[in-house]
Order: C-alpha cells, then structure tokens, then sequence
C-alpha cells in the first residue's frame, strides 16, 4: 500500500473530483485512463501529452511500472518518476489501474464489492475510497502530547 500523505491524497481527490465533471475517461488510453487522469493532476500535463510519453514504453501501466528505470530520461519514466514521487509503487499503480487493492475495496461505501477498471463511476469510487482509506492511515500516525489536555491555568492567562 501507498505511503500515505498528503499530496497523494489530494491527487486523488481531485482526480476523482475531475472524473466526476466530466474529465475525458477512456480505460485503453494512456492519457485518459485511471492513472492517466492522476498524472494529469499530477502533472499538469494535457492527455494527449502523457499519451505520447507512454508510448515511448511498451504496454500498459502495469507493466511500464514494471520496467521502470529512475536513471534513463525516458519521457514514460518520468511519468512514473512522478507516481512513485507520490508515494505510489508498481503494485499501487497496478491496483489504480485495475481497481484491485482489497484493502481499499474492503473501504468502499456500502462495504467490500469488485470494481470493473472501465467504469467511469468505479473509478471515482475506488479513488475517493483511497483517499479516504490513506487519510485515516495519515490521521493515525499523529500522536498529540498529553500535555494538550491539560487544564489551563486561568491566572496565568490575566
């Protein structure tokens, strides 16, 4: 899973935001795809831009994550240079791309379901329930001190 934080999280969000006003969506296009709308987020890159550094790779995400090298200046690296930046790992990018991480199916409103990765309303779903899913991971990380909840001393405040 995804090192939570906030700039993923809010990709996320927006992306999902966007996906929900209409953003072009189309599943077997590298620029317009589940990770194709984050990297535009992102990236601030156009659609047709991410899909012409993709195909400067072979295959799909899943599989360009794969063979990611952070030392070449291939444009399709710095793309994923820019998910892994994210806190993303190849799996992640795999499971964005296919709506599989169960843990984040398991946080899906309604409870657990399976997700179709071409789905327009799927997508948002699945995006807003990582969100949500790393927003609590993120929250559970921060210890407050007990001295916060100490009783104020009104005299000293005078």
């Amino acid at each position: 899973m995804a090192h939570p934080n906030f700039a993923l999280i809010e990709a996320l969000r927006e992306t999902a935001t966007r996906l929900k006003q209409g953003a072009p969506y189309a599943w077997g296009n590298h620029g317009s795809c589940n990770c194709g709308n984050l990297l535009q987020v992102v990236t601030q890159l156009k659609q047709e831009e991410i899909l012409a550094y993709a195909h400067t790779g072979i295959g799909e995400w899943t599989e360009l994550a794969e063979d990611y090298c952070p030392l070449t200046n291939a444009p399709v690296n710095l793309l994923l240079f820019k998910l892994q930046q994210l806190g993303l790992t190849p799996t992640d990018i795999h499971n964005l791309e296919y709506l599989e991480d169960r843990s984040v199916l398991e946080s899906l409103d309604g409870g657990f379901r399976w997700l179709k990765r071409n789905q327009r309303e799927d997508v948002i779903a699945y995006f807003e329930a990582y969100a949500n899913l790393l927003e609590n991971q993120l929250i559970d990380t921060i210890q407050i001190p007990d001295t916060l909840f100490q009783p104020v001393n009104t005299m000293q405040l005078a």
